[in-house]
């Protein structure tokens, strides 16, 4: 029972992500191919040729393929189903986008955001914004699967890499067309990967304020994150959300700065490994998962915090 990974990249590097998908796979059922679908990319699939656990790469090099496009990416996802019982893709925006179409296209119900593999047709995946656990079972031959990358580790680089096939583009049904794409550049490692992430809250009370966690998160080496309510106020860009409706983390160290910690926010980063909340509410829900706490005036904790590892730093 094949199983069919769709690769996350950029046409130029595969996305970590993709390696957490192949671990997920794995366990799910082989062999375990991936399909590579881009724009000049064969050296993404000279990558994925060489990741631990994977039989073949199939490689659809076409300009049609290169934004990723939904429409045109799940028609050749559709086309190479015939040949796989299951279809497996990291829970990101892409993934997001192109897998409920192929699903829809199937006639199943597709198994989203699973933590856990229990069996080839049972899967474990957070609901209730990470407060229960589901365990489903899958009834159907044909499977549609994203999964949350922070609850798999990243396959290994195998030492021999396996064969890359060629396959032919299929048509564009001219639905959609690539406008532009808005990234914004930052010198900080991506929120989604960072080891350390540094998130503020409502509590920041401006944008501007912002940069006392900018300054901390550069002496750490780390990304800047948001609550949802700190982006719904405008005081950062949406990227910088996380939690239910944002980027799910789970970094070595979490500080979360003026975060009551909703539990849409919570559902985003409680998997990661140490958590430490900075609040004045001593009753803030934040604190109930954080590993250590701080009940402080952040205008004061902070900047402290920063003066100390400067000190450290020289």
């Amino acid at each position: 029972m094949s199983v069919l990974v769709l690769a996350e990249h950029n046409n130029n590097k595969l996305n970590e992500a993709t390696k957490k998908a192949v671990t997920a796979a794995c366990q799910i059922s082989n062999p375990v191919h991936i399909i590579i679908a881009g724009d000049g990319c064969k050296n993404v699939a000279k990558d994925a040729s060489g990741i631990s656990g994977v039989d073949k790469v199939l490689l659809a090099d076409d300009v049609i393929y290169k934004n990723m496009l939904g429409e045109v990416t799940s028609n050749l996802l559709l086309d190479l189903m015939g040949n796989y019982k299951y279809l497996v893709a990291a829970a990101t925006t892409n993934g997001k986008n192109i897998l409920p179409r192929v699903s829809a296209s199937l006639d199943v119900s597709q198994i989203s955001e699973i933590i856990s593999v229990i069996d080839g047709k049972t899967f474990q995946r957070p609901i209730y914004a990470g407060n229960a656990i589901a365990t489903v079972e899958s009834t159907t031959e044909k499977n549609v699967i994203t999964v949350r990358t922070t609850a798999f580790e990243a396959a290994k680089q195998s030492e021999k890499n396996v064969v890359i096939e060629d396959i032919k583009a299929t048509t564009n049904p001219q639905l959609s067309e690539f406008i532009e794409e808005k990234v914004s550049s930052s010198e900080r490692p991506e929120l989604a990967s960072a080891g350390v992430i540094v998130s503020g809250g409502r509590g920041m009370q401006s944008g501007d304020n912002f940069k006392l966690l900018e300054s901390v998160a550069d002496r750490l080496g780390a990304a800047v994150g948001a609550s949802r309510a700190a982006v719904d106020a405008g005081f950062v860009p949406n990227e910088y959300q996380v939690g239910q409706t944002g980027k799910v983390v789970a970094p070595e160290l979490y500080i979360a700065v003026g975060i009551s910690g909703a539990i849409q926010h919570l559902a985003g980063m409680k998997d990661s490994k140490v958590i430490v909340a900075i609040n004045k509410d001593e009753e803030a829900p934040i604190f109930e998962v954080a590993d250590y706490g701080l009940i402080a005036d952040l205008f004061e904790a902070v900047p402290e915090f920063d003066k100390e590892l400067e000190k450290i730093k020289k």
